[in-house]
């Protein structure tokens, strides 16, 4: 849900390549009708690598719906996007990739005489190593001890490195026996040969393959083509990295920076934030480094930023402002003489902390819709969002201080949000499929309400927050605790096993494999 049109699906590809400068950035697509009109709007958006995905192969944790009727044969995504692609001068940008159970030399020769330079292999070695396709992976029930969390299940594997070289070896040397019968010495000649196929003589399935086999194109990737995404132009590059690299030492200096932003400065934070990672990993105590900036931000403000990195915004931000956020924090507030009010007012754009996994992100105005969509550990506070909040969300904490669009808290499934509700119609607004409303009495709920509004006013000067902690206890009757009810449950069942003496990670497996027993007994 952070992708509705290929300008989005640009930014994503931007952001990765800031994220890490030397990745090349894949995007996968599934065959289909018309895929290579959508691979040459990946490939002008800068992937180095599309994948062309067929509708075989997969594993059992996908729906059946989708096994069974989702996507085309790989033969024919990747024959359009190959033509597409160069009917359009796109083909050397890009390198081509496909899968969807390639399990023979033959199927590998295939693929590159209709325009592959690269493959991919899952079933196949999966096999190797034990597997029986018995398409349980999503219930933790693997009976050979692949796909499961089980630790007895788990005794059972019996796969070795060896098994998948093996099969490896055996697939390179059959590739090697077709390539000699069409007089091929490398991979590389054979893309786009498809003037080396032919349909077979016995074939009756109606299709007509000759737009297929019947257009040789042998055009293909020249890696010094590759995209330009003028790094070397971005705010983190020209100025931050500079600034802070002195104080990156062995032992690490507290540093703050002040800079100057704008909404053309995209992904702020994310270059200087990859440079942390991979010097200290998650070591870093908060706030170590910080950067205050000011102005209007662009999209994806502070993306997967990491813990020991603090931005902090006077002014506004675009959407997808703290994507990915991976322990660092992100603090945004408007300007001391603003002359406006704050939680009346949107300050942070559309599919804001999508998919944040660690951090904090203190917010004093509204958020767009889609707030906090997939976020799986982060804390957050803001002062209202708009429609879809919470979606899927699966961990962490969120703290609304204003009204809700429609449809908050679809698909949630793990963490916790509090709602201040003083018209006490968030009901109406609610998704009750899989969550429950109750109010904060527990002591822990109250004491993280507490701390994470303490935390919002110091970090953002908040009058509304600092006015509910003036009368703390008076106003938690206004505020609602919204809540999964697996996740309830799976939390209730890991305190008794944690009383019992187990530890967390212990606790958190015998629960799940207990609720789990349980459901299949409910079933029966």
């Amino acid at each position: 849900h952070d992708i509705y049109s290929i300008e989005d699906l640009a930014q994503l590809i931007y952001d990765l390549k800031n994220a890490n400068r030397e990745a090349r950035i894949s995007v996968k697509l599934v065959s289909e009708n018309g895929v290579g009109t959508i691979a040459s709007g990946v490939a002008k958006a800068g992937a180095r690598v599309i994948l062309i995905s067929g509708h075989d192969g997969g594993t059992g944790a996908a729906p059946q719906s989708s096994i069974h009727n989702a996507g085309l044969p790989w033969e024919l995504g990747l024959a359009e996007t190959h033509h597409t692609l160069s009917a359009n001068g796109l083909r050397s940008r890009v390198i081509l990739e496909t899968d969807g159970k390639l399990m023979s030399g033959r199927d590998i020769a295939i693929a590159a005489l209709l325009g592959a330079e690269e493959f991919g292999f899952a079933t196949a070695p999966l096999v190797t190593m034990g597997c029986r396709m018995m398409r349980v992976c999503n219930l933790d029930t693997c009976p050979f001890g692949i796909a499961t969390q089980n630790q007895e299940l788990r005794k059972r594997f019996r796969g070795k490195p060896e098994y998948v070289m093996n099969f490896m070896l055996f697939m390179a040397e059959n590739l090697r026996e077709v390539m000699a019968e069409l007089g091929f010495r490398t991979v590389e000649d054979m893309v786009g040969h498809s003037e080396c196929l032919k349909v077979r003589d016995s074939d009756n399935s109606g299709l007509e393959l000759n737009g297929i086999i019947g257009q040789p194109c042998h055009e293909h990737a020249v890696p010094s083509e590759a995209f330009d995404f003028e790094l070397e132009k971005t705010v983190d590059v020209g100025v931050l990295l500079p600034k802070f690299r002195p104080y990156m030492k062995k032992k690490p200096a507290v540093h703050r920076e002040m800079i100057q932003v704008t909404s053309t400065d995209r992904t702020v934070g994310t270059i200087l934030g990859s440079e942390i990672t991979r010097r200290y990993r998650d070591t870093l105590a908060d706030d170590t480094y910080v950067v205050e900036c000011f102005g209007g931000a662009g999209q994806s403000f502070g993306a997967f930023i990491p813990k020991g990195l603090t931005l902090r915004l006077t002014g506004d931000a675009n959407d997808y402002f703290g994507k990915g956020l991976s322990g660092g924090r992100l603090i945004v507030k408007p300007e001391d003489n603003c002359g406006f009010v704050p939680e009346d007012n949107v300050i942070i754009g559309n599919v804001a902390l999508y998919g944040a996994t660690s951090g904090q992100a203190f917010i004093r105005g509204k958020a767009g819709e889609r707030f906090c969509v997939r976020n799986s550990g982060a804390e957050a506070v803001v002062e209202g969002c708009g429609d879809h909040g919470l979606e899927y969300m699966t961990g962490g904490t969120a703290v609304i201080l204003g009204k809700t669009g429609k449809n908050f808290a679809a698909g949630m499934s793990g963490g916790t949000a509090f709602v201040l509700d003083r018209s006490h119609t968030l009901y109406r607004r609610l998704n009750q499929e899989l969550v429950s409303m109750e109010d904060v009495e527990s002591k822990t709920d109250r004491e993280l309400l507490q701390r994470l509004l303490m935390q919002h006013v110091e970090a953002t000067g908040s009058e509304l927050a600092a006015e509910l902690l003036g009368d703390f206890e008076g106003n938690l009757k206004n505020f609602k605790k919204i809540i999964p009810n697996d996740y309830r449950r799976i939390k209730a069942v890991m305190k008794e096993y944690e009383d019992k003496g187990y530890s967390a990670e212990e606790a958190e497996l015998m629960a799940f494999d207990a609720i789990h027993a349980g459901s299949g007994k409910e079933k029966h």
